[in-house]
């Protein structure tokens, strides 16, 4: 456990931050009045939100090409949780992590969870990985894991689902998020049928081992590793599934996992009003799933899919409990210094969906006047509610500027000897 960037030392260096931030703080509170909107609710409710950060983002990722190890990287799940420690200490949203299991597997779980705990985090979903082969393994996912024609690779991979159950229970989890790479490059390669039927078959094994407290999120994809047809390809096989296995299973909607220019905003209102909303893995894209920074190329969409979840927390939706975390790749950036901003972008797009006028978008909507609906939304997107968020960190013992702070510990130069340089990594693009 390192103790580079303590409380201390957030401190300090937010001192010479405060007096511009407070005059920041107030012309928007003046301004944000006018609208009958008050800043300190905004505070509070960033000061609620969390994002759960995943262990492998916090290692360098690559690309089928290629991988540039980076300083000071993480080696195992312990260095792991102490980098996502830092990030919380940053910004103050990230106070869960979520695990992936071979990845993150050692002989005493126990242990894990010690030092998750001596640095004040807890563990959201764990995520199980039978999309590569790991050592020792007898039986090959080359075809397909789940789903595979073969029973014996099908019981294995279930096995796996229901180890990584085992490991959760330890770590405090309540939910399991299983994603499959299973499907077929080619046509004719499989029947799509009876694929769906053995994914069923196995989901079917492993939702009714879950505890009667967790939750079973299932993770879709449109294409990669498989790029003719892939057996859970979109959110409707993805709730069917979770229809047909119970009420235990919901949906999980990664942004990266869709094609270019899907409306996934309408998805989400979609799961929201049959319940199947299990949560989220943020990120962005240009081209496909690309796990880019979340809100680095399209923030408005990431706005609309907050505005969807925002106005279901206005209504009082029904089982709405959706469970957030990033997940993304970084390849060439400082993989805390992306979570870091990551998590404030998404904070952002959050804060910026509670600014929108419910009640004058709903009487735009009734009277069918389009441009001024869409105008409501703009003018909570164009908001910049950065001292809102710089508050919310500043009360709550964060960074007033993480990145900022963060560079100033030269975090990575001071772990460089305990951290030698690695040529490898368990961490993938998820």
């Amino acid at each position: 456990m390192t103790n580079l960037l303590d409380i201390n030392f957030i401190d300090d260096a937010n001192q010479a931050l405060k007096p511009q931030l407070n005059r920041e703080y107030q012309y928007l509170g003046e301004k944000l009045a006018t609208q009958n909107v008050d800043i300190e609710d905004l505070v509070s409710a960033a000061q609620q939100f969390e994002i759960a950060v995943p262990t492998w983002g916090v290692g360098t990722g690559g690309t089928r090409f290629a991988r540039f190890p980076g300083v000071a990287e993480p080696r195992n799940i312990f260095e792991k949780l102490d980098d996502c420690g830092v990030i919380q200490r940053l910004v103050k949203c990230t106070p869960k992590v979520s695990p992936h299991f071979p990845w993150d597997v050692v002989d005493d779980m126990t242990a894990v969870k010690q030092q998750a705990d001596s640095l004040g985090l807890g563990f959201d979903a764990v995520n199980s990985n039978t999309f590569q082969d790991q050592q020792g393994q007898i039986h090959s996912y080359k075809y397909g894991s789940l789903t595979h024609t073969q029973q014996a690779t099908r019981e294995q991979a279930i096995q796996h689902n229901l180890d990584c159950i085992a490991y959760g229970r330890v770590l405090g989890s309540k939910a399991l998020t299983v994603w499959v790479g299973d499907g077929s490059n080619h046509p004719g390669q499989q029947h799509f049928s009876r694929a769906l039927e053995r994914y069923l078959d196995s989901a079917r094994v492993i939702y009714n081992s879950l505890p009667d407290d967790w939750t079973m999120f299932i993770e879709h994809k449109m294409f990669e590793p498989a790029f003719y047809s892939t057996v859970i390809q979109d959110w409707g096989t993805n709730i069917l599934c979770a229809l047909e296995l119970g009420e235990k299973a919901k949906s999980l909607v990664d942004l990266g996992h869709h094609a270019p220019n899907v409306n996934i905003e309408m998805i989400v209102s979609r799961l929201i009003q049959f319940k199947k909303l299990a949560g989220f893995h943020f990120n962005d894209s240009k081209y496909g799933d690309d796990d880019l920074d979340s809100g680095s190329i399209n923030p408005y969409q990431q706005f609309l899919i907050f505005n969807e979840l925002v106005d279901a927390e206005y209504r009082k939706a029904d089982s709405f409990n959706p469970a957030y975390m990033l997940d993304q790749s970084h390849n060439v950036t400082d993989p805390i210094e992306s979570l870091v901003n990551s998590a404030e972008s998404v904070q952002r797009s959050f804060v910026q969906a509670k600014l929108v006028n419910r009640k004058a978008l709903y009487a735009y909507q009734d009277d069918n006047d389009a441009l001024m609906a869409s105008n409501t939304l703009k003018a909570a997107f164009h908001t910049d509610v950065s001292p809102i968020l710089a508050m919310a960190r500043l009360r709550s013992g964060g960074a007033i500027n993480p990145i900022e702070t963060y560079r100033k510990a030269n975090y990575r130069q001071n772990l460089k000897e305990q951290r030698p340089a690695s040529q490898s990594s368990g961490s993938g693009i998820v």
